[in-house]
């Protein structure tokens, strides 16, 4: 009988301060979890007890889907990530430490290399062939800012699998089965989901797809139609327009703008003072930003680059983030300008009277990266790389080009889905889920290959599936709480019963024993509230934050066989006779 006067356990009145989100908040307040540093968390057993019953859902799909499961170490040598080249490619994002006889380690990120090396140390032909195999296990990431507790950790709980086939077809036959298997985990959490299209990153690979659960507090953003188009806003690709003759435009004027080195100034001076001929009034689409920013390569050195974007769009730090992977992109500042005067803050343009472009010698020599909506025959307003000057009806295909095509706009409501299945809406989202195609990345880079049914050596094909075990725990609570305190679903819970003693009679608590015990004895994990020297209130506001989804009330009417059942997600309360309580509980 587990009784919370016995419990390590503590609820807290009041909102911690470090709290920035409502599962964070929760978690701490109703003693699931404690900061025990930056991003990083205790667990306490009432946590424990909701990390385990998510842990157990996960495990009885894998193994549903054919998965076995394995362990390996957190702490990992350098050696295969740096035959894969994660060692240099992770930048600052993971922990690196020496061992006292100055051996390179890392605690680990995530684990392909490892796993890749296993199945080559066990297997070696075909016939041991198609193999998934997973694990649950801590990661270690060194975020620059963790935040939102469970949500972005610098120490996190995943379940990871890959799978390893003999060809592209196995794969794919790997691949289905571990999809449905997240579908049918997600539906058990009960979290609602959206499959999107995703970029692989630093994992590699071809295929990639998130499972995103909607919610205001996600840091990825949903982009669908719908016509059924889903991605996320990294791997949104844009839909150009169709190019322009450009015989017979008006040829490119450059114009006097002082007092103009943003687009709504320079927008404003060119309706007062240069209004269009067709009574239009100018709009921040008609004029093109350059945006320049700073590339930090995997070797250290840097470079600066131009990105064009429509004036009426900003430049996306996640999308320039995946343009420009692995480099790390930054701002340009002050220093980058002074070191390259040819770029003239404020006034920024690919092309200038002299005739040159950015990416041309006697230029910047500086690349410049066009959005695709810059097609041929478009005209714009832009810098003039004059301070003061703009340049108004320069032409894209014949006063300037590109020296190449970036994804780095801003998506918007309306935008037209890349497959023509209508307009995009938004919404935020929360990565619960990824599974990727990797290929034979891996299996290259660490030489796993197999003979085939033709005694062939090949090189075998793997996936990558993962799920983060704590962040789903918080994406729950996320959902599923109300303005008391969480309402845990029913397979994740702690408890399947809160039995709360109330009064200073002790043929009450004696009777409330007796209930615990006889829905103990069927199956049923109880929670015993037998503190007996706290008022009715408070042991209402723990069960309520604590969250089980049935609490039952054994109070002054227990000695005529009475007792209160509330039903923490609906609010319903109802009495039920003691001998009657599991068809009252539902169970």
């Amino acid at each position: 009988m587990i009784r919370l006067s016995e419990l390590f356990f503590t609820t807290l009145r009041e909102d911690p301060a470090e709290a920035e989100v409502a599962s964070h908040r929760l978690l701490l307040r109703a003693g699931y979890i404690r900061r025990a540093g930056a991003g990083l968390y205790s667990w306490l057993p009432l946590g424990l007890r909701v990390r385990r019953n998510i842990e157990r859902i996960i495990r009885e799909e894998m193994e549903a889907a054919g998965a076995q499961e394995v362990l390996f170490p957190g702490l990992l040598p350098r050696e295969p990530y740096e035959r894969t080249g994660r060692w240099t490619e992770y930048g600052d994002n993971i922990f690196r430490l020496q061992d006292r006889k100055g051996a390179d380690h890392l605690l680990a990120p995530t684990h392909e290399e490892v796993f890749t090396l296993l199945v080559q140390d066990l297997v070696s032909s075909y016939k041991s062939l198609p193999l998934t195999i997973f694990q649950i296990q801590d990661k270690y990431r060194d975020e620059a800012r963790p935040r939102a507790g469970l949500l972005r950790a610098r120490e996190f709980t995943m379940k990871d699998a890959y799978s390893f086939d003999v060809d592209d077809a196995g794969l794919e036959a790997s691949y289905q089965r571990q999809r449905d298997a997240y579908e049918r985990i997600f539906a058990r959490l009960g979290l609602e989901y959206v499959i999107v299209s995703a970029d692989a990153g630093a994992m590699g690979g071809s295929k990639s797809e998130e499972f995103l659960h909607p919610t205001p507090v996600g840091e990825d953003t949903i982009v669908r139609s719908a016509g059924g188009y889903a991605a996320n806003v990294e791997a949104f690709e844009t839909l150009a327009p169709e190019p322009q003759p450009t015989e017979g435009l008006p040829e490119a004027l450059v114009r006097d703008t002082p007092d103009t080195p943003t687009i709504e100034t320079l927008v404003a001076d060119a309706n007062a003072r240069f209004p269009r001929e067709d009574g239009r009034a100018w709009t921040a689409a008609d004029t093109l930003k350059n945006v320049v920013l700073r590339l930090t390569h995997l070797d250290g050195s840097k470079e600066l680059v131009v990105v064009a974007v429509p004036g009426d769009r900003d430049v996306d730090e996640k999308r320039v983030e995946v343009a420009f992977q692995p480099a790390e992109v930054s701002a340009a500042d002050d220093d980058d300008f002074k070191a390259n005067p040819g770029l003239v803050k404020g006034y920024i343009g690919p092309w200038s009277p002299s005739g040159a472009v950015l990416g041309e010698e006697g230029a910047t020599g500086i690349r410049y990266l066009l959005d695709k909506r810059v097609v041929d025959g478009s005209s714009w307003i832009t810098g003039a790389n004059e301070p003061g000057k703009h340049v108004f009806g320069l032409v894209a295909g014949r006063d300037f080009v590109g020296d190449g095509w970036v994804e780095a706009a801003s998506v918007r409501e309306g935008d037209p889905a890349p497959d023509g299945s209508g307009p995009v809406t938004l919404e935020r989202g929360m990565e619960i889920g990824h599974v990727f195609q990797l290929g034979r990345k891996y299996a290259e880079a660490l030489g796993l290959k197999v003979l085939d049914q033709n005694g062939k050596l090949v090189t075998v094909t793997m996936g990558s599936y993962g799920i983060g075990v704590t962040r789903n725990l918080a994406a729950i609570v996320e959902k599923s709480r109300d303005e008391r305190g969480i309402v845990w679903p029913r397979e994740v819970a702690p408890f399947d019963v809160h039995v709360v003693a109330t009064g200073r009679d002790a043929g009450v608590f004696e009777i409330a024993e007796r209930v615990v015990a006889s829905l103990e004895s069927r199956g049923l994990e109880v929670l015993y509230d037998d503190r007996p020297k706290v008022s009715p209130g408070v042991k209402f506001g723990d069960a309520e934050i604590i969250g089980v989804p049935q609490i039952v009330v054994v109070g002054r009417d227990a000695p005529e066989g009475l007792v209160e059942v509330w039903d923490r997600a609906t609010g319903e309360r109802q009495q039920a006779r003691i001998d009657e309580l599991e068809a009252a509980l539902g169970r």
